[in-house]
């Protein structure tokens, strides 16, 4: 117990140095941030089996407490288009689905930098929408078998197949979930010292049906 008091107290005079520091001349940094990026999505379990990999964008503001410490705020828009092979296997003809987020995230900054690199640690908290829909409403009859893609239409099943004429068009789940990652940065001598960074990110939404897990590799900028 005495020991996670130290450490604790450590931690505590570390933030509290770094706080007086950016009062400091030498502490010059800016105190807002933006960014803007974009790249491939890598999903996992359901995202994997019905979508496989896929763009996404994803845009960000926030504030720098201190040259090590900062938050922002940020909206992610993540492609759900399902594979070919499964809109055909699955009778979900003209499929289109997306995720939206806004999260609330912390950044920690790595003091030491090499040369212009720079590199960063990210977590944070979020709300995530995951929708889906069909160009053309299906008309679903028992005894249909179900499909396992189906289960984001909130469908209906018993015992594998459908027992009650159903109706699929667009479904969404809206739930709450985190993210953690990292990146590298890059500063330029233009663009006001804008750096490229490159991201990776872990998201975790719990929708009632399931987790909707997905890794996005962005690159973009910050300024």
């Amino acid at each position: 117990m005495r020991n996670r008091i130290l450490v604790l107290l450590a931690f505590c005079a570390l933030i509290v140095c770094n706080l007086i520091a950016q009062d400091s001349p030498q502490s010059n940094f800016s105190r807002y941030g933006f960014s803007a990026g974009g790249g491939l999505g890598l999903g996992r379990d359901d995202v994997a089996s019905y979508v496989g990999n896929s763009p996404e964008v994803v845009f960000g503001a926030g504030m720098n407490f201190t040259r090590m410490f900062g938050a922002d705020a940020e909206y992610m828009y993540y492609n759900l288009d399902f594979r070919p092979s499964v809109i055909r296997s699955q009778a979900l003809a003209d499929q289109s689905g997306r995720m939206q987020s806004i999260s609330l995230d912390g950044i920690v900054n790595v003091p030491k930098h090499i040369g212009k690199f720079a590199a960063y640690g990210i977590f944070g908290l979020g709300f995530y929408d995951r929708s889906v829909s069909l160009a053309h409403s299906q008309l679903i009859l028992p005894p249909t078998l179900c499909q396992p893609a189906w289960r984001w239409w909130d469908l209906t099943c018993l015992n594998g197949a459908i027992t009650t004429p159903q109706t699929m068009s667009s479904n969404s789940r809206v739930a709450g979930g985190f993210n953690y990652g990292g990146g590298v940065t890059y500063r330029l001598n233009h663009l006001d010292h804008a750096k490229v960074y490159i991201e990776w990110r872990y998201h975790r939404a719990y929708q009632a049906d399931g987790q909707t897990i997905v890794m996005p590799i962005t690159v973009g900028l910050r300024w």
